[in-house]
C-alpha cells in the first residue's frame, strides 16, 4: 500500500502460527467455560446466590488460563522463537561457506536465520510441508521469507521426506531441525529421521535438533550411530511445553 509519500510500505517474514490447530481449540475452550460460567451465575444467581459465584469463579478462572495459554502459544511463535532461533544458531557455530540443511524447514525459519549468518556458503531447505504444524506452511512461503530477508540467492527449497533423505552421504557440515519430528506419528519414522540427518553430515560436521518431545530418544539414536559430544539441553518452556535441544557431532 503506498504511503503518503508515495512509497511502499515494506514487508515482514512471516513464520508462521506454530500448531495453529491447537492455539484456536486453546481460545475455544476459554471462551466457552467463561459463556458457562456467566450462563450459570445469571440462571442461579436469585434463588442459589452462593454455588452461582463460586461456579461463576471457577469456570472464570478456568477459561482466563486457556484463553492466558492460547495468548502465550501465539506469543511464542511470533516473538519467542525469534529470539530462540538465534540462540540455537549460535551454538550451531556456523562458518562462512558451510552447506547447511534445515530439515523439516516449515517456512523457513532456521534455513534464513542460517543464510543471514553467512555471506557464502548454502542452505538447503527441506519439509513436505504439513499443514497442521505452522500456518501457511508451504514452500512458496520459504521462498517468500527468503526474499523478503535477502537470502533467495542462499536459500534452496526442496520437497522431500525426512526418513529418506535424497542427499549422499557427507554432504552438509552441519543440519538443524526444529519443531519437525515430534509431528511424526510413528517412532520408527522418528528413529530413521535422525538416522538420515547424522547420515548426511560431513566427518566433524554438527547437528542440532530442538523439539518439544522424544529428545531424549533423539540422543539415544544418536549415540547408536556413534555420534561424539552428544548432549541434551533444555531451552525454556515455549508453546507451554518444555523444550530442549539435542547437540551432536559426526565422528
Amino acid at each position: 500500500m503506498a504511503g503518503a509519500s508515495g512509497g511502499t510500505a515494506a514487508q515482514t517474514p512471516d513464520y508462521g502460527l506454530d500448531s495453529p490447530l491447537h492455539v484456536r481449540r486453546m481460545f475455544g475452550r476459554g471462551a466457552w467455560s467463561l459463556a458457562f460460567a456467566l450462563l450459570v451465575w445469571f440462571m442461579n444467581r436469585t434463588e442459589y446466590p452462593g454455588p452461582a459465584i463460586t461456579l461463576l469463579l471457577v469456570l472464570g478462572a478456568l477459561g482466563l488460563v486457556c484463553i492466558s495459554a492460547g495468548w502465550y502459544m501465539v506469543w511464542s511463535s511470533r516473538t519467542g522463537k525469534l529470539a530462540l532461533r538465534e540462540r540455537l544458531l549460535d551454538a550451531l557455530a556456523l562458518k562462512d561457506g558451510e552447506r547447511v540443511l534445515d530439515a523439516g524447514c516449515g517456512k523457513g525459519l532456521m534455513a534464513i536465520g542460517a543464510a543471514k549468518r553467512m555471506k557464502a556458503g548454502k542452505v538447503t531447505a527441506v519439509d513436505t510441508w504439513n499443514p497442521l504444524a505452522v500456518s501457511g506452511n508451504s514452500s512458496d512461503a520459504v521462498r517468500e521469507n527468503a526474499k523478503l530477508e535477502g537470502v533467495a540467492d542462499r536459500v534452496r527449497v526442496e520437497s522431500g521426506d525426512l526418513p529418506k533423505l535424497m542427499y549422499p552421504d557427507g554432504s552438509f557440515d552441519a543440519v538443524v531441525s526444529s519443531l519437525a519430528l515430534h509431528f511424526m506419528a510413528d517412532e520408527p519414522d522418528r528413529d530413521q529421521s535422525v538416522r538420515e540427518m547424522y547420515r548426511v553430515l560431513k566427518p566433524g560436521g554438527r547437528l542440532l535438533i530442538f523439539d518439544v518431545a522424544h529428545t531424549a530418544r533423539y540422543a539415544e539414536i544418536l549415540r547408536d550411530c556413534g555420534a561424539a559430544d552428544v548432549t541434551v539441553k533444555p531451552e525454556g518452556f515455549l508453546w507451554c511445553l518444555p523444550n530442549r535441544s539435542v547437540a551432536a557431532r559426526k565422528a
